[in-house]
């Protein structure tokens, strides 16, 4: 589903190259983790994924279901079934909560031929994902993420992605500010949505996300490089021994 072939990329204002030289391939149904010291570039390739444009690509691709993104705008990406939950969620004073998600599904839908969700047809379908997620409905009336704990706009970002259904899901250290009981929740939330036909890309830092999104394959990212690939008995080595062993060996 996802194939990224030398990329490199730098910050668009200063010119400071950030990932130099990334190789990844993420299949379907797979959950990869991406795990690394601060500064490799993990938040970065999350960036370049969904097409922020603080970021420029100037050598290599990314093939989504083999097809290049790199001329694709944000809002394409996003209608392709690209996610990007962020590690610090926005406050979006002025937006309830239930009109952002009503109109994100209708874009979602109208992007695929499809017509508008009615009222009660979408009303129950958030009620569905919400209940899963100990959401309680008074919560999304308010403005987008205003006013939210850290659980509640984590939460929050895995009730989208369970609405929107997309077919790559990027989780950017989305175990950021969660205490245990939000986490469990949260990466509930995420397992309900493996899928045959959806990857998974989980950036953390913890073994213990790990221990309740168990993925498939791990990634050390490091100077915007990929040093180490395993499996999950990887990020326990990481968690016991640390990076600097591996950083070693790929030196």
């Amino acid at each position: 589903m996802l194939e990224i072939r030398n990329l490199h990329a730098r910050i668009a204002e200063d010119g400071t190259e950030i990932i130099r030289g990334l190789n990844l391939t993420v299949g379907k149904g797979e959950v990869a983790a991406i795990m690394g010291p601060n500064g490799s570039g993990k938040s970065t390739l999350s960036y370049i994924l969904a097409g922020r444009e603080d970021y420029e690509v100037t050598e290599g691709d990314i093939l989504y279901n083999g097809e290049s993104i790199l001329e694709m705008d944000t809002a394409e990406r996003a209608a392709a079934g690209i996610f990007l939950a962020f590690q610090y969620p926005v406050e979006i004073p002025g937006v309830a909560t239930m009109q952002f998600l009503k109109v994100a599904m209708n874009e979602q839908r109208k992007a695929h031929g499809e017509e508008e969700l009615t009222t009660p047809d979408f009303i129950r379908q958030v009620r569905e994902a919400a209940g899963a997620l100990n959401i309680d409905m008074d919560m999304l009336k308010r403005p987008l993420n205003v006013g939210f704990s850290g659980g509640e706009k984590k939460r929050a970002e895995i009730l989208q992605m369970s609405l929107l259904q997309p077919n790559l899901c990027v989780l950017d250290e989305t175990d950021s500010g969660l205490d245990i009981d939000a986490l469990k929740i949260v990466s509930d939330g995420v397992n309900a949505l493996r899928s045959p036909d959806r990857a998974i890309v989980v950036i953390t830092h913890y073994q213990r996300l790990l221990e309740h999104i168990v993925p498939d394959t791990v990634h050390v990212l490091y100077k915007g490089q990929v040093i180490k690939s395993g499996d999950k008995a990887l990020a326990l080595e990481l968690e016991n021994n640390g990076y600097s062993n591996i950083i070693k060996d790929a030196a």
